[in-house]
């Protein structure tokens, strides 16, 4: 160790550089750690935790109203959009410093400023100007949020902003479709803001299964979020009191804020990359093996900043990997399949496994169940609200490919049933498993028809010319 300071060094104190941090450590290396910022990284301090709080606030609402259902009689409530943020900033410390107290008592030596490589072993500590060196670095930053290049991008805030507004907007348009913007537009839609969500693409959430995209903007439109795909921005014009957006149509909206959720870059701007020899991808990720292991042999990476699978649990599980496999005398290799995943929208989704057009173009036969129905709590508090459940079935095998739930508590529903995949469970599994009732899941072992698509109407001839006819809202 002569020649080195550190066995390891860290370089970002999110979900998983603290956790290969904190596992090296205690396997025995000299570890350290540097954090310009609050430790605990985007899911702690800026991402999922404070947001899930969020999303808790912004379904108060509907309890509220369902309660008169039951025979609860309430005044009007009211909301103080200060309050949930100085709370929820409470908590956010709270966890930043349980992470941080976690790495000093696994013996981890803590910077709390910046850090940026000076060649593969060599640290420098900003403030200070300080230099260290270590053996094995590696590198944890995450990811940033995209801000598209376009004429007044400068007057909307992202969702690192959206957290710490002082104010509860009247209205918000907020362009993306992924999770970020979806997410957030039932945030804002649930705490009373008139809502409004752009996308470029022809439906929110690409990549997901076609049944729970679709489902779920029919949800958001009963709940009164203004979803409009195929939308353009070409500018933003601040005024006195409100923006206004001009989209590429010559259309216009005006809203107190607008928020772009537009996806999220790896952050490796700045670190020093490109002077000690690590490759990175066209988006500027770091480019890792399966080991997680970078160009230059003893520099890794793990996380966002890879940008393999963009989600905190998978980060943690690399870093873990990570530090097993260089400290703990065990190789192990991430499995980045049968990831579950959750949009906390409301109605909520979850899903782990292939949606039915993957799965139909990597088997040659496959078979649907599904169901659609009102929850027994909206039958009696009267919301208009249903929820999906889906399997998609390798039908040669009876494999269970994919499981996709969209209403209450989906998340939940989705955690269990991605144990069950993982341990290579068949439909005929599901079927024998005895139900529990009354609940929601117990639709995904009761589920015995396969579905099949409606037949195709028989062709009628053309009328000459079709009639004028109003709008229509099943159109």
């Amino acid at each position: 160790m002569a020649e080195f300071n550190f066995d390891l060094f860290v370089i970002g104190a999110g979900s998983g550089g603290v956790r290969a941090a904190r596992i090296a450590a205690m396997h025995g290396a000299k570890v350290a750690i540097a954090e310009e910022y609050l430790y605990g990284g985007t899911c702690v301090v800026r991402g999922c935790i404070p947001k899930k709080l969020l999303v808790y606030a912004s379904r108060f609402r509907d309890e509220f109203e369902d309660a008169q259902g039951f025979g609860w009689s309430l005044r009007t409530p009211s909301f103080d959009w200060p309050t949930l943020i100085a709370n929820k900033d409470k908590e956010i410390e709270r966890i930043s410093g349980v992470y941080k107290s976690n790495l000093e008592r696994a013996g981890v030596h803590l910077f709390s400023a910046r850090a940026e490589l000076i060649d593969r072993n060599t640290v420098r500590i900003q403030p200070g100007d300080r230099t260290v060196r270590a053996k094995t670095i590696l590198i944890a930053t995450g990811g940033r949020p995209v801000v598209p290049d376009l004429p007044g991008a400068g007057h909307a805030i992202t969702s690192n902003e959206a957290f710490h507004l002082e104010r509860m907007p009247s209205s918000i348009v907020i362009v993306g479709g992924g999770y970020i913007a979806v997410e957030f537009a039932g945030i804002f839609n649930g705490l009373g803001a008139e809502t409004t969500l752009l996308y470029r693409g022809t439906k929110i959430l690409r990549g997901f299964d076609e049944d729970l995209r679709d489902s779920l903007t029919q949800e958001l439109f009963k709940r009164g979020v203004d979803v409009r795909c195929n939308a353009r921005i070409a500018s933003i014009d601040k005024g006195w009191s409100s923006h206004t957006i001009t989209l590429q149509d010559g259309s216009t909206l005006a809203a107190d804020i607008i928020m772009f959720a537009t996806g999220r870059t790896p952050n490796t701007a700045g670190l020093g990359l490109q002077a000690a020899g690590v490759k990175l991808g066209e988006l500027g990720e770091i480019v890792v093996d399966e080991q997680s292991r970078s160009s230059v042999d003893n520099i890794f990476a793990v996380g966002d900043v890879t940008d393999r699978v963009n989600l905190t649990p998978v980060a943690i599980r690399e870093g873990h990997a990570f530090a097993d496999t260089m400290y703990g005398g065990k190789a192990v290799t991430v499995d980045h399949q049968l990831i579950p995943t959750a949009v906390f929208a409301t109605p909520e989704l979850g899903t782990v496994g292939l949606p039915e057009h993957v799965a139909r173009e990597r088997h040659p036969k496959v078979d649907i169940y599904k169901v659609n129905f009102r929850p027994l709590k909206n039958t009696v508090s009267g919301r208009d609200e249903r929820t999906l459940m889906k399997l998609v079935v390798d039908a040669e095998t009876d494999r269970i490919l994919g499981c996709h739930v969209l209403g209450p508590d989906a998340a939940e529903i989705v955690q269990m049933a991605a144990i069950a995949m993982r341990m290579k469970a068949t439909k005929a599994d599901f079927d024998s498993t005895m139900a529990l009732h009354p609940s929601a899941a117990e639709e995904l072992v009761t589920m015995r028809e396969a579905w099949q698509p409606p037949a195709e109407p028989a062709a009628q001839p053309k009328p000459k010319r079709a009639p004028k006819r109003g709008y229509d809202e099943t159109s």
